[in-house]
């Protein structure tokens, strides 16, 4: 799952709609390929988004109903090898791959025993993967427990340790809303369907808030639709600006039920937080100026979520923590003096006389163009979002307060007028 996103130029969408996604098929290898995963960033996919080929000359014949396969080497990250068609324990048999990250793959399997397909995170044979991924089962058994509809949270079904790779088997779910924002060219959602997909993610951040538990790696990656299936609709706005070229269609899910994934970076409210969390465009100020972290990082990262569903890009497209900063300052106004003061050993580098150091501190010109070219995000909101703008700025502000005292809490942020208030819905 990639991290970095960037910009798509509209396109005709292709005349006759396939399922899963339309995902571009490779050329089919010999029947005995191998495939491993490859370091693509730390997010995971359990449906049909970022899939291989599912064609019948790919799978291995020959082999026993629920024979194991030939014992291979990892790749030399420590990758599973494997093969499609191939056994996962004499219960699961590989069909597809559907997701690779940094902590290892995602494959698609027929579960023997349940006569489904169930999605399996086969994680590396390194010790920090092993150790976070049996963190990740600890936490999806206790959420498991108190959510015992799988409304919220992905729904762990087993997990094992398979030739020194930890693999645990979950529901199968639909694409991420990464991938769903991806495949529509990043056109927007529309405003009444950010508004049920917030409700729902908050519902879940505050589920896991009130059990002590913080995910720490909110992003569109890790929150999956339920279902793959989408219809067409004229996108009117594309169309309005090129009337000469026909109408352009968009994507809009049948249903807008979502479910968040990936549980092993999440941490215990009693920990120590005084390391790095979350991925670089949903990390909050608090944590880039190393001032300690809680519950607030993953409100900022709801914040920032939203606004890249109303925009289709990425609030803060950057690698680098001071142009980090100054896009932050340049989209929600100046930082907090009391924060600049306290920025750790690490990070006071990036602040000057008691305020940001930028442009001065900028490591090129490039760096101080990507920051200026940045809309405030009240102008950003109302270039997108047809109603409720205000409604909804109002709320983006309160979740994207710098102070991480001063933000909204998911409870309170459920009590907002843009979800309380009655609005004409469509999902």
């Amino acid at each position: 799952m990639l991290a970095t996103k960037s910009s798509t130029t509209n396109r005709r969408p292709r005349k006759k709609a396939r399922f899963a996604w339309d995902v571009t098929q490779s050329n089919a290898k010999a029947q005995s390929d191998l495939f491993c995963g490859q370091d693509g960033g730390n997010g995971t996919s359990f449906g049909p988004s970022r899939v291989l080929p599912d064609h019948p000359s790919l799978f291995v014949k020959g082999l026993t109903q629920r024979s194991s396969p030939p014992w291979r080497e990892d790749d030399k990250d420590g990758h599973y090898m494997f093969a499609l068609g191939e056994n996962l324990t004499s219960r699961y048999k590989i069909h597809r791959k559907i997701g690779e990250g940094t902590f290892g793959q995602v494959l698609e399997c027929w579960d023997r025993e349940t006569k489904e397909m169930v999605a399996i995170k086969v994680v590396r044979s390194i010790k920090k993967y092993r150790e976070a991924a049996m963190i990740e089962i600890d936490v999806l058994h206790l959420l498991g427990k108190y959510d015992r509809t799988g409304s919220r949270c992905v729904q762990i079904r087993n997990w094992f340790d398979y030739r020194n790779h930890i693999c645990i088997v979950f529901e199968m779910l639909g694409p991420s809303l990464y991938d769903f924002l991806r495949k529509n060219n990043y056109r927007p959602f529309p405003v009444d369907l950010v508004r049920e997909l917030g409700r729902q993610l908050l519902e879940c951040v505050a589920f896991m808030h009130d059990m002590r538990l913080i995910h720490t790696d909110l992003k569109p990656e890790n929150i999956l639709f339920v279902s793959s299936e989408y219809v067409k609709v004229p996108d009117y706005k594309v169309s309005s600006r090129s009337p000469k070229e026909g109408i352009f269609h968009k994507r809009l899910p049948r249903s807008s039920a979502i479910k968040v994934i990936d549980f092993g970076s999440t941490a215990y409210e009693h920990q120590e937080h005084n390391y790095i969390v979350s991925t670089r465009h949903y990390r909050a100020p608090e944590v880039i100026l190393g001032l300690g972290w809680n519950y607030p990082c993953d409100i900022w990262s709801v914040g920032c979520i939203l606004v890249e569903l109303c925009s289709g890009e990425a609030l803060f497209q950057t690698h680098e923590n001071l142009e980090h900063l100054a896009m932050m300052e340049r989209a929600l106004g100046p930082l907090p003096q009391h924060m600049l003061k306290r920025a750790d050993h690490h990070a006071n580098k990036y602040v000057k006389k008691g305020r940001l150091d930028w442009p001065e501190g900028a490591t090129s010109r490039e760096s101080i163009k990507a920051v200026l070219k940045l809309p405030r995000l009240q102008n950003l909101i109302m270039q997108h979002v047809d109603h409720s703008a205000g409604e909804l700025i109002d709320l983006l502000q309160g979740l994207l307060r710098y102070d991480p005292i001063h933000r909204l809490t998911a409870r309170e942020a459920l009590r907002h007028p843009f979800f309380t208030r009655d609005h004409y819905r469509r999902f």
